[in-house]
């Protein structure tokens, strides 16, 4: 081109300086833009995994100096602290099943919890059971009450959506609700084995802990909710479509809970076809 055009290489490169850089940026800060609004709570190391995601070659640092210029900055949280449980009772307490024990595979252990959502006047109250392996929310019920029934909704949700296998290791903290007799009696029906935290270790359910601090972080701080009816509506939204499908999870490598079981089903498919094995449905699905 330069030859059929009489210019010289150094004179068509420093035009090419002046230009194509620019309109890169320019193309790549409008899209950081567009993203860091779409997904007000991710910071530039998650921002930079959609980026990539959309074509441009870009690394975390980046990302990270462009948000500085552009003030692109993510929200912030607060510090999350539990006081929903009440372990003062007179209800078996198990052992922690846990300790130095990894999932291997989907619905192997799952992991309870329950924490408080503020509305203008008063409170509600969420359980949640996740998956220990793919993050996902396979069950969650939400109330204005702290009675056993709500993390009992809870667990039969997760078991009717999942049906998992017997011998799933189901941890808790040590809570009245996940202790008395109504919820130990469904996990018994359902060939689910109990486990609890022990005592003032808050690592050992953490999992839990950390969606919780995610649904804090993300959905709830900020937010009003008028009552009870429109709280169940955002919330059941967030964790049905955002943390479920759609939030990448840094333990998952920038993957969605979903798109983590999908790809792992995938390649479990994969796999069986290759040894010429008997087609199984992945216990993801």
């Amino acid at each position: 081109m330069c030859e059929l055009c009489k210019l010289s290489r150094a004179g068509y490169y420093r035009q090419w300086r002046l230009s194509a850089p620019r309109r890169e940026e320019t193309a790549l800060r409008d899209v950081l833009q567009r993203l860091a609004l779409a997904h007000r709570r991710y910071g530039y190391r998650r921002l930079t995994v959609l980026l990539r995601r959309e074509g441009f070659a870009v690394n975390h640092k980046r990302v990270l100096r462009l948000m500085g210029q552009d003030n692109l900055l993510c929200l912030r949280h607060r510090p999350f602290v539990p006081t929903t449980t009440q372990s003062d009772h007179d209800w078996e307490v198990v052992p922690n099943l846990l300790h130095r024990l990894r999932p291997g595979g989907c619905d192997q252990i799952w992991v309870a919890d329950i924490t408080y959502i503020r509305l203008q006047e008063g409170f509600v109250y969420l359980a949640v059971v996740l998956d220990a392996f793919s993050r996902k929310v396979v069950g969650w019920a939400l109330d204005d009450h702290l009675q056993a029934s709500l993390a009992v909704e809870a667990l039969q949700r997760s078991v009717t959506d999942r049906r998992p296998p017997p011998g799933l290791i189901h941890h808790s903290d040590r809570g009245v609700q996940y202790a008395c007799a109504e919820y130990r009696r469904v996990l018994a029906e359902h060939g689910l084995q109990a486990s609890m935290s022990r005592v003032g270790n808050p690592y050992d359910n953490a999992k839990a802990e950390s969606f919780m601090a995610t649904l804090k972080r993300e959905e709830v701080d900020g937010r009003h909710y008028r009552d009870l009816a429109e709280a169940r509506a955002q919330i059941g939204a967030f964790i049905d479509t955002v943390y479920n499908v759609h939030r990448l999870h840094s333990a998952l490598g920038y993957r969605s809970p979903l798109e983590f079981e999908s790809h792992l089903a995938g390649t479990s498919a994969a796999n069986l076809a290759a040894a010429d094995a008997p087609a199984i449905t992945p216990n993801c699905l």
